[in-house]
């Protein structure tokens, strides 16, 4: 199932927040959109997922135009973690995650037992089954971001858009979530904060700088020190991590940059 997003523009309160993004998520891909605080990302996630309403472009899911299409027909395809998870009413853990069966029932079906077993097998995924009879509104910050992924899960969803899930989660945790959305297999869209998660998990990035695609590419491409620099505002060194070969990011105070690189010139000779 693809995503693609054409030229989509979002203005809220008169400023121009997203400034004319495209970009693709082929299926089976997992896809990073990373920059600043500020920088436009949610505001492009909730554009997609129908939360608020672009003022110009499109944005087509398996050939379903989903600005047009029904919130149903949408949620039948599309599953949705997002940052904020407070209510005003409560609910035990188990009902929140039967509501992601919600777009498969008419309006006056029971719960069956299938729909039972799939919250269950949801929960049990995010490690949250022993759990599932608290209320919602008792949990921390990264339970509750477990209980809505599980929701999400339960939603049997085809693609997946994510806005920040590693907030407030445990280390533990983020490496659980980040692991389980990548083996699901379906086309993943999300937006990260930490660019060395998302250097791990992700197939590709987008890079956003005041609202617009600054870069994108495989990770190796897009965090490099140059664009980090431009775009953060923070010096660093790049390195291969030696336990996970991976791509390491060390932070650097402006005044240690120099003894740094002259440290790591020593190591090199």
């Amino acid at each position: 199932m693809r995503l693609d997003v054409n030229d989509v523009s979002v203005t809220l309160a008169r400023a121009d927040i997203v400034k004319s993004v495209s970009l693709r998520v082929e299926d089976g891909r997992f896809v990073g959109l990373i920059g600043p605080n500020g920088c436009g990302k949610s505001t492009l996630l909730k554009s997609i997922y129908k939360v608020v309403r672009p003022s110009a472009g499109g944005v087509i899911l398996d050939g379903t135009d989903v600005l047009r299409a029904s919130p149903k027909t949408v949620a039948r395809m599309m599953g949705v973690v997002g940052q904020f998870n407070e209510l005003s009413f409560d609910f035990t853990v188990r009902e929140m995650v039967l509501m992601g069966r919600t777009p498969h029932k008419k309006l006056l079906d029971a719960d069956s037992a299938e729909d039972e077993r799939l919250v269950e097998e949801a929960l049990l995924t995010v490690g949250m089954l022993p759990m599932a009879g608290r209320s919602f509104l008792s949990l921390s910050g990264g339970e509750k971001q477990r209980v809505v992924l599980a929701r999400a899960l339960a939603q049997q969803p085809r693609f997946l858009v994510l806005d920040e899930p590693t907030n407030h989660l445990d280390i533990k945790y983020q490496l659980q979530i980040l692991s389980l959305v990548k083996s699901l297999g379906i086309g993943v869209l999300a937006a990260l904060h930490d660019l060395e998660l998302a250097a791990a998990y992700c197939d590709h990035l987008y890079l956003v700088k005041q609202g617009r695609i600054y870069a994108e590419g495989p990770p190796r491409s897009v965090l490099t020190r140059e664009i980090i620099s431009e775009v953060f505002e923070v010096d660093c060194q790049i390195y291969e991590n030696p336990v996970t070969g991976g791509l390491g990011i060390a932070y650097l105070e402006s005044g240690r940059v120099a003894a740094s690189e002259a440290a790591a010139a020593r190591t090199r000779s």
